[in-house]
């Protein structure tokens, strides 16, 4: 397929972009609150009641983690058929991928927010039917916008240069949602010292973001115009179930490599992120208001690398830095789940991994996108065919997986131990995050970079 459309300009880059500010900030809750607000941290601060048992099920799970688990397994084996019909969508009137992410965004943003919102007051079975019920179109709707949004990275980005662009670009917007959401531990605090119930200013801060991320999600809808600047192909999908899933990763290598180095680092970095609140809270003794601030140094120091990032990619190649970058979150996580074990203070580790965590931040916001755009491109050298949105989301799928087993065992470790007395259980989730991103780098050892 020859590049017959025009390039993008940076100002349709960045309406593109600011749609992943959008979906990251209505994603937050539920892949960084859900086990904060349904099992908060036994540290002497009254926060949540409690909406059904916290106990141990089976042993060894949790509701909260099954609850978890559930809805994004099902999210996940949605994917194909998601992708499908994305795919096979027109291309006529607004563009075949902005349809789909149109029809999504409403329930996306709604029910990111109703899955802060159960329905009876106390510990009932009710609340989790209700849960059940809100977490399958939250997570169905999050992969209908999610997938099509993505393969436009690949097909706006039909020139080397410009998948570079548009990785690093919704890299920073990502990272900005994410910075947002986690702005919930300081103004909670600020609106409870202003009289507000802990409750009742969580809940106003999460229906805030959910309206915001609906205005910036919508604003690609609107304004891309992918008709003009998305080199897309046309006619019927090929994507025919999981097992077409599995037959592209069996096929391609290198995509193999890439897709389950990937998924342990999602299992690793929601482990951390799930976590941050009780590894300030419990491990470092401090006000959980603070892991925004740690956030905040990261962030700012991630910016930084932007730049230097790019051109090290260009010099050296996406795996070298991206083995750098596993290097640095293994540092990171380890000093993590030992923090109050260490010969050095905690308030001098708290800054030094905030300020650590910054190069893998932006490398890993930056190059997996970039690395699933070459994919695409060396296998439609290949093969002739543009199957864009089948390996993001080949790449979402896999990335679903890592987050829905994190769901499921982070709760269940915390079941060891929550609290100042007893930190055991968040710092095996600590160790447990250090630990699978080992293994990601050493599956990662294997990728070869795309000529």
């Amino acid at each position: 397929m020859s590049n017959s459309k025009p390039r993008p300009p940076l100002s349709q880059i960045i309406i593109y972009a600011i749609g992943q500010y959008g979906w990251s900030l209505a994603s937050f809750g539920a892949g960084s609150l859900l086990v904060y607000y349904y099992m908060p941290a036994d540290d002497g601060i009254e926060r949540f009641p409690a909406y059904f048992y916290q106990g141990a099920v089976l042993g060894i799970l949790t509701v909260v983690g099954l609850l978890a688990f559930g809805g994004r397994l099902l999210d996940a084996f949605t994917d194909p058929w998601i992708a499908r019909t994305s795919d096979q969508m027109s291309s006529e009137g607004m563009g075949k991928r902005k349809k789909m992410m149109a029809m999504a965004i409403v329930p996306f943003a709604l029910f990111s927010f109703l899955l802060f919102f159960p329905i009876v007051s106390g510990s009932s079975w009710i609340n989790v039917m209700w849960l059940v019920l809100v977490s399958i179109i939250y997570y169905v709707s999050f992969t209908m916008y999610l997938i099509p949004y993505n393969a436009l990275i690949a097909e706006l980005g039909h020139h080397p240069e410009d998948r570079m662009k548009i990785s690093s670009i919704i890299s920073l917007t990502w990272i900005l949602g994410f910075a947002t959401g986690f702005s919930v531990f300081i103004l909670n605090g600020m609106m409870v010292e202003n009289g507000y119930g802990f409750e009742s200013s969580f809940r106003i801060l999460i229906g805030s973001y959910a309206l915001l991320a609906f205005c910036c999600m919508l604003v690609p809808i609107l304004f891309l115009k992918e008709n003009k600047y998305a080199q897309q192909s046309h006619g019927k999908s090929e994507i025919n179930g999981l097992s077409y899933f599995f037959n592209l990763i069996g096929k391609n290598k290198n995509l193999r490599f890439f897709v389950f180095s990937d998924l342990t680092y999602w299992l690793s970095a929601t482990f951390i992120q799930m976590g941050v609140a009780y590894y300030i809270s419990v491990l470092m003794r401090k006000a959980e208001s603070e892991s925004t601030l740690f956030l905040g140094i990261a962030l700012v120091c991630s910016l930084l690398f932007y730049i230097p990032i790019n051109r090290m990619v260009k010099k050296y190649g996406k795996k070298p830095i991206t083995m750098l970058a596993f290097s640095c979150y293994i540092i990171v996580f380890g000093m993590t789940g030992f923090v109050d074990k260490l010969p050095l203070s905690i308030d001098f580790l708290f800054y030094l991994s905030a300020v650590l965590a910054a190069f893998p931040m932006a490398s890993f916001g930056i190059i997996p996108n970039a690395i699933i755009a070459d994919l695409i491109y060396e296998d439609e050298r290949e093969t002739g065919k543009n199957q864009a949105a089948l390996y993001y989301a080949v790449r979402t799928f896999m990335m679903k997986i890592g987050i829905t087993l994190a769901n499921l065992i982070f709760p269940s470790l915390l079941l060891l131990g929550k609290s100042l007395e007893n930190p055991l259980g968040v710092r095996a989730t600590a160790i447990a995050a250090l630990i699978f991103c080992i293994v990601g780098m050493m599956i990662f050892r294997n990728y070869q970079d795309v000529k």
